[in-house]
């Protein structure tokens, strides 16, 4: 059995969850800084990419059930992207084509096989877990904060299980070795994590969070969550 055969069944656990759930209530609206609305309107480029590419990358790596757990992972995704959409709406603002920021991380992220595209996604997903608890608590908006919540909450599920798969394709790695993807992992990590304080600088202090607090909230979270796990067998480790 594949050690991903939990993770399958967790992610339809969450997809029957969120049925029951249902959506927020867009009709309430939402009130946002126009600095937020552009920031926001920038993740959803960015939430909203196909995952044809990972998919397709996941399916050759011949685990049926980690294919499937890849798939269902995308569709979470495409849903944040959703959200958001209906988020901006609700504050009588629109989606945009395309950010230059979104455009690098995809290059980046297909430039090579599945274990560089995972150490990028997982570079944007702590990224996302610092922005969205921003929006989460820095704003009063009741829309707002619901929207940034469900999101938040699925990408905090999202790391360990990028880190598991990682976990595995770098487990016959030496010791020596698997300091040198950690750092240059982390060199990644900063270097992206700067130019996102840079380019959302205007919503991060809207939402209460100076440049320098946000890199350095971030790199703290990549410092709890980095360290790549022994392979094992069992279910989620979330």
């Amino acid at each position: 059995m594949s050690e991903f055969t939990g993770w399958v069944e967790h992610f339809e656990a969450e997809a029957e969850r969120r049925r029951e759930l249902g959506d927020p209530q867009w009709t309430k609206g939402a009130e946002l800084p126009a600095a937020v609305i552009r920031s926001v309107q920038r993740f959803q480029v960015g939430e909203a990419g196909d995952g044809a590419n990972l998919i397709a990358k996941a399916e050759a790596a011949g685990d049926a059930a980690y294919s499937t757990a890849v798939r269902m992972f995308v569709d979470e995704e495409r849903n944040h992207a959703r959200l958001l959409e209906h988020l901006l709406t609700a504050a009588n603002a629109k989606t945009i084509g395309g950010h230059w920021t979104d455009a690098v991380f995809v290059r980046l992220r297909r430039a090579l096989g599945l274990r560089l595209e995972l150490m990028v996604l997982m570079i944007a997903e702590v990224v996302a877990l610092r922005y969205y608890r921003a929006l989460r608590d820095g704003t009063p908006d009741a829309l707002t904060t619901e929207v940034a919540g469900r999101i938040l909450a699925d990408e905090e599920r999202h790391v360990p299980f990028h880190l598991r798969r990682l976990a595995a394709a770098f487990a016959p790695l030496s010791r020596p070795a698997r300091l040198l993807v950690h750092g240059v992992w982390r060199v990644l990590l900063f270097g992206a994590v700067v130019t996102v304080s840079y380019d959302h600088g205007p919503a991060l202090r809207a939402l209460g969070l100076t440049r320098r607090q946000f890199v350095a909230d971030v790199l703290r979270i990549w410092g709890r969550t980095s360290e790549l796990p022994d392979p094992v067998t069992s279910g989620p480790a979330v």
